[in-house]
């Protein structure tokens, strides 16, 4: 055995299955696709968007704060689980999909209606912006913007597999949409809580 081989086979991460460009699908058995199918660049992405609402994670806990910075923590701790479970649908191999489970390995009506109502629910606590804004005003606002620009392209991802059949679930592209529309507010909430506001996009 080579010296390589021999520390794939030590590895706990490392498997080697992936060396020829494919990967398998969740309940997908021996079956295998390329690592860019666009199954795999959607999921991808929506692992692409917990990384950046991690990141906008990190932030909250690097400035401190009192509940409401820790409310706001555990909300995205929310939102980064949750795609979590749209990252597996995705992933799915479209014949086993009867094998999904709302809220597990398939996004539910439920998840969205908690979406709306987080959304409404801070919405109504923001002053919103008349036009476009430029992100970048504070930190936290910053990475909530890169991962509602990732949630975005992963939106149009899932739309690409609908058109091709190999569609989602009925709930996974309006949950992508809305919550898209969720990390647009949370910025504002955020910059308005430091005292500041988004620049317009016209000078």
């Amino acid at each position: 055995m080579s010296r390589r081989r021999e520390a794939i086979r030590r590895s706990a991460v490392a498997t080697g299955k992936g060396d020829d460009g494919t990967t398998g699908l969740l309940f997908g058995g021996a079956a295998r696709i390329a690592k860019d199918d666009p199954r795999t660049e959607a999921y991808g992405t929506v692992d692409e968007a917990v990384a950046a609402l991690g990141l906008a994670r990190a932030e909250l806990d690097a400035a401190g704060g009192g509940t409401d910075a820790r409310e706001q923590a555990d909300l995205i701790l929310r939102l980064q689980r949750e795609l979590f479970v749209v990252g597996a649908e995705l992933a799915a191999d479209p014949a086993k999909r009867d094998r999904l489970e709302d809220g597990v390995t398939r996004v539910s009506e439920a998840m969205l209606e908690g979406i709306e109502t987080t959304l409404a629910n801070i919405e109504g606590r923001v002053t919103m912006p008349r036009e476009f804004v430029v992100p970048g005003e504070t930190r936290l606002s910053a990475a909530l913007e890169l991962a509602r620009t990732i949630v975005r392209r992963a939106e149009r991802r899932a739309v690409s597999l609908r058109r091709e059949g190999l569609s989602p679930g009925d709930w996974l592209v309006p949950y992508l949409n809305r919550l898209a529309d969720l990390l647009w507010v949370l910025a504002r909430a955020a910059e308005q809580a430091e005292s500041k506001n988004a620049p317009p996009s016209r000078a």
